[in-house]
């Protein structure tokens, strides 16, 4: 007689995961393919092989309540799967008779750490990844994916849809550098992510025929599209839900008329990454966009007011909210040169900057070091309300650019503007303040973006103003 087969890893995607040969892999898609099955049975298929006690494993949740699902799915696979196997519900601890041992826990703040610095745990898994803001977590836990035990495997693991507060950097880290399936290499270490969709998941759909259907019926576009489609290319549930759109907001480079004006915002960042924002400001003349097919050059004029982000430069490291620790004097000699390389020195006028570069500590003022190399900016509105002023004024601009013809003053950027692109229109909601984003994840350039549009309407430019 042939044994009872409990569980098997559907083909595709579930089997591709439980065979991936590489250290880091992210198990990503739509809903539904089974991914937190087969993130349980990744540690799993490797108990009773030997390893024993060496063979540990932890599997995180952001919080505790969340892992209420991980631990209802386990015991629905490990108790048939395993006889002789404990769980103690006051440890959230899995330990089978050889001795192998998977904690489940959870890990809200990069603080978190300290609770596992010195452990080690050849095998770490990280369940919905996109509900962690940011890579801190996911980063420190690295130096606990270890063992002594010679010839044993080392894994760190993850699952993740293409939605939450945390999409912009999985999205950056994992699905940016490389098609589902293929290998990043970063230096010695590898990485790679793979795609699964509901649709190889027929266990689900023999038993819920109409899942597929629910998926669909789902009313938030992006929501939708993430979930049904695991398309990653979404504003994913954020302050800017239902007023951007890529194709209106995002314009092909042009050359600034030269009475419109040119300024600059900043918001500064050491550990984390600072941004500066270059915006020029129709006047209501027309500017030629570019030539059609004919040659004949396509014009058009933007409402007075309207603000069109036309450079940047992000001051981080490469990896997402990571800066580069750069002196105040480097970052001015940079914009200096920037402006050079693009004409425009001595035509930016000065924009608002974050408040704290004006502040003087131990006899050194931010504001100050870059004033000397040529570099000034005003005070940005931090008033009591003017977070909540300025993400409202953001939206309402770029609701203006959906209007035709506009009516009011709108919110643009060039299309070479990629770290706006990739930070600003899936930026989060906190979910303690639904009217402010959320702190934790990456702001920086909507941050600057928020000071600019609260900045007193100034028009007009100065021809030959230093800056």
């Amino acid at each position: 007689m042939n044994p009872e087969v409990i569980w098997a890893p559907h083909p595709g995607s579930q089997y591709d995961f439980l065979t991936c040969p590489v250290y880091e892999a992210l198990y990503e898609g739509t809903r539904g393919p089974g991914k937190t099955d087969a993130l349980l049975m990744d540690f799993a298929q490797h108990c009773g092989q030997g390893f024993g006690i060496h063979w540990r494993g932890v599997l995180f949740r952001e919080t505790y309540p969340q892992l209420s699902d991980v631990v209802a799915k386990s015991k629905r696979l490990f108790f048939r799967i395993f006889p002789g196997i404990r769980f103690n519900a006051s440890e959230y601890t899995w330990t089978w008779p050889t001795g192998e041992q998977l904690l489940l826990r959870h890990m809200r703040t990069a603080d978190d750490y300290w609770s596992y610095h010195g452990h080690e745990y050849p095998w770490i898994g990280w369940e919905e990844l996109t509900n962690w803001a940011n890579q801190d977590c996911y980063d420190s836990m690295k130096s606990c994916s270890r063992s002594s035990f010679s010839g044993m495997p080392r894994k760190y693991r993850a699952t993740a849809n293409p939605y939450g507060v945390g999409h912009n950097w999985v999205k950056e880290y994992f699905v940016n550098p490389a098609p589902s399936g293929q290998i990043i290499w970063d230096g010695r270490l590898s990485r790679v992510r793979i795609h699964g969709t509901v649709r190889e998941n027929k266990t689900l759909l023999a038993a819920d025929p109409d899942y597929i259907a629910k998926l669909r019926a789902i009313s938030d576009e992006n929501k939708r599209k993430a979930w049904l489609g695991g398309s990653w290319d979404i504003v994913s549930g954020g302050m800017f839900d239902g007023v951007w759109r890529e194709e209106v907001h995002v314009l092909q480079p042009f050359e600034i008329p030269k009475r419109w004006r040119i300024d600059r915002s900043f918001d500064w960042g050491s550990s984390r990454p600072f941004s500066v924002g270059w915006w020029a400001v129709s006047d209501g003349t027309e500017a030629t966009l570019h030539n059609d097919i004919n040659g004949e050059p396509v014009k058009k004029a933007f409402p007075r007011g309207t603000l069109i982000r036309i450079a940047e430069w992000y001051g981080y490291s490469g990896k997402a909210n990571e800066g580069v620790r750069m002196l105040a004097s480097e970052i001015g000699r940079g914009i200096k040169a920037r402006e050079q390389d693009m004409g425009l020195y001595g035509r930016v006028q000065a924009g608002p900057a974050d408040s704290s570069i004006f502040d003087t500590q131990n006899g050194v003022c931010i504001a100050d070091d870059m004033a000397r190399q040529g570099i000034r900016w005003e005070r940005a509105d931090k008033s009591p309300g003017s977070r909540r002023n300025g993400w409202e004024r953001m939206r309402d601009m770029m609701d203006a650019c959906l209007s035709f013809p506009m009516e009011r003053p709108g919110l643009f950027t060039f299309d070479t503007c990629r770290q706006f692109l990739r930070t600003v229109p899936s930026l989060p909601r906190s979910e303690k303040d639904p009217d402010d984003v959320d702190t934790d994840a990456e702001d920086h350039c909507a941050d600057e973006c928020r000071y600019r549009v609260t900045m007193p309407a100034r028009i007009a430019s100065t021809e030959s103003l230093a800056v």
